[in-house]
């Protein structure tokens, strides 16, 4: 027994892990240095996000961006598929802890992964702009390395529902609004809505808006939030809606209201029905 105090890292012990997000001992718990009781009530959530994923606090004007950010993309209905999870987890009767780790295992990809590639496409045509190329050609070499890379559904403009998605001419007034206070740089703004004019360009004039994963992303840009952290963030902001959808189903009778008939699920295109040969 070497005598040393329970809960306190012995220094002549190697550790198992490193961290520098929080100190806790007894009667201690510091987030990034800031003793927890200094926080409660001064930082709000957004605040605490940007602390804790970033090592700092945000600036007024930066908490209220990435907050902006985040309370924009907490829903968007039963079809989105994270949402549709959430409740068919509830009628099985599950809590909402598995509800919620559900709905979020779905967040990838093809569902959620479109702001980080966004962040991804303005941070490379920014790099091409900092070489010293031409608008023009950074946008369109940008551009033309995500579709290779994502496909020719480019990562943050057009939206099957909206002809305009309302969440994003919201969102870059924010942003504009920032850069004038000098709390952003406005850079990636300009990015997002030059790649928006390449898009019409290349459709003979057709407008391809940005939607709300352009919009963010943006935002998450604009910030210095890397491209992952992005996100990171959309699984944050998605999982308030997913909680009140697996809430509101568990009250609605949750496992008890009976099964979803099957017709509204699918529809079969394979063989017609067909017997094996007998030897």
């Amino acid at each position: 027994m070497s005598g040393h105090e329970p809960g306190v890292h012995d220094p002549r012990v190697p550790a198992w892990w490193r961290t520098s997000v929080i100190e806790m001992q007894p009667g201690v718990i510091r987030y990034r240095g800031y003793p927890i009781q200094e926080l409660i009530g001064r930082v709000s959530f957004a605040g605490m996000i940007w602390l804790m994923t970033r090592g700092e606090l945000p600036t007024e004007g930066q908490g209220r961006l990435l907050d902006a950010a985040l309370m924009a993309a907490v829903d968007h209905g039963p079809q989105a598929p994270s949402i549709a999870i959430a409740r068919m987890a509830a009628t099985c009767g599950v809590g909402l802890n598995n509800a919620i780790a559900s709905a979020v295992n779905v967040l990838g990809d093809v569902h959620g992964g479109a702001g980080e590639q966004a962040v991804e496409m303005y941070q490379s045509i920014a790099a091409r702009l900092r070489r010293g190329e031409a608008v023009e050609v950074a946008v369109r070499a940008g551009l033309d390395e995500a579709i290779a890379r994502h496909g020719k559904f480019v990562s943050g403009y057009g939206h099957r529902f909206h002809p305009l998605d309302p969440r994003a001419p919201r969102l870059l007034e924010l942003v504009d609004e920032a850069a004038r206070a000098g709390d952003v740089g406005g850079r990636f703004a300009t990015i997002a809505r030059a790649v928006e004019d390449e898009l019409a360009r290349r459709k003979g004039g057709r407008k391809i808006p940005m939607n709300i994963d352009g919009a963010t992303a943006v935002i998450y840009a604009e910030l210095g939030f890397p491209a992952p952290l992005a996100r990171g963030l959309f699984c944050l902001s998605r999982s308030v809606g997913i909680l009140s959808h697996a809430w509101e189903q568990t009250q609605q009778g949750g496992r008890n209201k009976g099964p979803i008939p099957r017709d509204y699920l699918w529809s079969y295109d394979g063989p017609p029905m067909r017997h094996v040969e007998r030897p």
